[in-house]
């Protein structure tokens, strides 16, 4: 008998019937040669501290840092859990041979292999690794099934993952609760310290700060409007500075050239091409989602997951947007499925379509391909994940559009010793644009943001088309003198925190650098929208609005923590590309757990050794604080003489 495990029922059930295995037991099915059971998600997990050793029990600094000499799991839950554990248990025990019908991804192959291993499984084990869940990939997908062995590093990276957050979790929680959380006992507040939300909600803490010390400076614009079109002055300033400083030398600026007239020096058009948005990866369409539906990560993320339930889309839980070359050939029964839903498709029926590689490109894709409709029909849907669908649908569609063609056009002027410019943009055919120009608004991204040429746009202005301007002409101009403020940044939003997790930290526009920084984002795509979620849940984080702001509680935290690994995205995003190179075969598991467990004594160790926060030895009522070059007590301005460098 050949025993196939999925992920959760839902599953199980559809890869049943696919298989043929018709008859219903209690926690499996069964026919046609196979017993197709399921599992609850993480069915299985890491032992907690005090099941590997009694001195584990109590938190205490002398205790620490907690390294298992060997670690192990358990079956994790409830009554329920037990008892389906104990279905695959048996079912494995008599199989011949068993088929991983698990996640295709890192945390799914976890998962299951931490249930084989808990099962006591001996028999060969095979891969069934699908982008979608139409019977066509499930069939595809057992005519070519890969042994286990082949998946050994993506396990690798998963169990690292799992003992890297274990390690740093375990331990710098209890450090740092036992040292500075306020309360006794069971009334003791636990701060909760993680490798990936950490770093996270010091991004947050640290961007509010900005904002909270933000000093706003004065400045002012010199513009002038010559034929209803208004110039703005280039007037060279070092990086950082502003031309117009005072309303007294902008004025000075006005007079010296309001009699002169406006001479126009140059005029240059450059025809360009916009190209069409990007195929989605699971953190782009979080952040579209944010952006348009105020949809959080983790409601996107469930609905797209209920989307490839469905079969409608792919394998959401990707980090690229592009496609393998084998897709091309299947994409006009794709579009043929849609078409009755999008009127954008009837174009592309039958024509020969682009194989572009912003589109196509292998090495661009590992395990899976971007999100894009399956081809089946999106009937069904909730309001919600039609929302979803039609982002994912639209954008796989004006991919196979042509380019969108523009015209931009640059225009120089002089007056007195003052040089101007104004640029245009004209659209000459729209392209790609038609297919989200067709549909009605609400159910389409604006595409305003979605090109080079409109993230390079220094104002909405750029986007007018401009007057027949003619070099050597010149006439009468109204100068105009505008005072602006200097403005903070902004708040988080749960979409440029993705962002900002995606690159570590980094503030990044380009489409093309962005997706080369992955590598190094902390957290991956299935999991970020849960990291999010713990620092709501944790109350480190509130949402005001679309606004993100960081809690007393969780300033605190950041500002309590004094391990720079604990609280760097940078850091932590590469130790992330570590993983990835695991994940890949080119780098050991043992020599990165040797690196985790360096990393948590040190983490331990820094908690150990300072002494910020202790009660103070000299007059035992202040606290011992951290100052810039030593520590010294609380009680300073009462008297009180404890000073000791570090």
């Amino acid at each position: 008998m050949v025993v196939c495990v999925a992920e959760k029922p839902s599953v199980g059930a559809y890869i049943a019937n696919v298989l043929g295995a018709k008859q219903k037991h209690d926690g499996y099915f069964e026919g046609n040669g196979y017993q197709v059971t399921w599992t609850f998600g993480h069915l299985c997990a890491l032992l907690d501290p005090q099941e590997y050793t009694d001195q584990w029990k109590s938190w205490s600094l002398s205790s620490l840092p907690m390294i298992p000499p060997r670690f192990s799991i358990k079956v994790s839950g409830d009554a329920g859990v037990h008892k389906q554990f104990n279905v695959i248990k048996s079912l494995i025990a008599q199989a011949d041979e068993v088929i991983n019908c698990g996640d295709a991804g890192q945390e799914g192959e976890l998962i299951q292999r931490w249930v084989y291993q808990q099962a006591g499984c001996k028999c060969p084990v095979k891969r069934l690794w699908v982008n979608s869940l139409t019977e066509e990939a499930i069939r595809d997908g057992f005519a070519q099934l890969k042994d286990q062995s082949e998946y050994q590093h993506l396990y690798e990276a998963g169990m690292m993952r799992a003992i890297g957050d274990w390690l740093l979790g375990m331990n710098a929680t209890r450090a740092y609760t036992i040292r500075y959380a306020q309360g006794v006992g069971r009334n003791r507040q636990v701060l909760s310290v993680g490798r990936v939300q950490t770093p996270t909600l010091a991004l947050v803490v640290k961007r509010q700060a900005e904002i909270e010390h933000f000093v706003p400076r004065t400045y002012w614009e010199l513009k002038t409007e010559y034929r209803d079109t208004l110039f703005s002055a280039q007037i060279p300033v070092e990086e950082g500075e502003y031309a117009i400083t005072s309303e007294e030398q902008g004025q000075a600026l006005v007079d010296s050239i309001k009699d002169l007239p406006l001479t126009i020096t140059n005029v240059e058009k450059k025809k360009g091409l916009e190209y069409a948005p990007k195929l989605y990866d699971l953190t782009s369409l979080q952040v579209d989602c944010n952006k348009k539906y105020n949809f959080s990560a983790e409601q996107t993320l469930q609905l797209i997951q209920s989307l490839y339930e469905k079969r409608v889309t792919t394998y959401p839980r990707v980090d690229t947007t592009y496609l393998s070359d084998d897709i091309y050939p299947k994409v006009p029964g794709t579009l043929a499925g849609i078409k009755d839903y999008y009127p954008s498709v009837a174009p592309l029926i039958g024509a020969k379509l682009p194989k572009s590689k912003k589109v196509f490109d292998n090495k661009k894709v590992t395990d899976h391909h971007a999100i894009i409709p399956t081809g089946q029909r999106p009937e069904g849907l909730s309001a919600d994940e039609k929302k979803v669908y039609d982002l994912v649908a639209l954008h796989f569609i004006a991919v196979f559009y042509p380019e969108c063609e523009v015209s931009k056009t640059t225009v120089l002027a002089k007056a007195g010793e003052i040089d101007f410019k104004v640029t245009g943009r004209e659209v000459l055919k729209p392209g790609w644009r038609t297919v989200f120009d067709n549909v009605q608004s609400d159910n389409v991204q604006s595409t305003k943001d979605n090109s080079a040429e409109a993230e390079n746009d220094e104002s909405s202005e750029e986007s007018k088309s401009l007057p027949a301007f003619v070099k050597g002409e010149s006439g009468p101009h109204i100068p105009q003198l505008k005072q602006k403020t200097t403005t903070p940044p902004a708040y988080y939003t749960e979409a440029t925190l993705l962002r900002a997790m995606e690159t570590a930290g980094k503030t990044v526009e380009n489409d093309e650098l962005r997706e080369a920084m992955k590598e190094n984002g902390i957290g991956r795509p299935s999991t970020r929208a849960a990291i999010i979620e713990k620092l709501y849940q944790r109350k480190y984080i509130v949402k005001q609005g679309k606004s993100l702001r960081a809690t007393e509680t969780g300033i605190n935290l950041i500002h309590t923590i004094i391990s720079p690994l604990l609280k760097s995205a940078e850091l932590t995003g590469l130790w992330e590309k570590k993983l990835r190179e695991i994940e890949r075969g080119e780098y050991a598991a043992q020599d990165f757990l040797n690196e985790l467990k360096e990393m948590t004594s040190g983490v331990v160790m820094d908690v150990k050794t300072n002494k910020a926060g202790m009660l103070c030895p000299v007059c035992r009522q202040g606290l011992i604080i951290r100052g810039n070059t030593q520590y010294g007590c609380s009680r300073w301005r009462e008297g009180c003489t404890y000073r000791e460098p570090f």
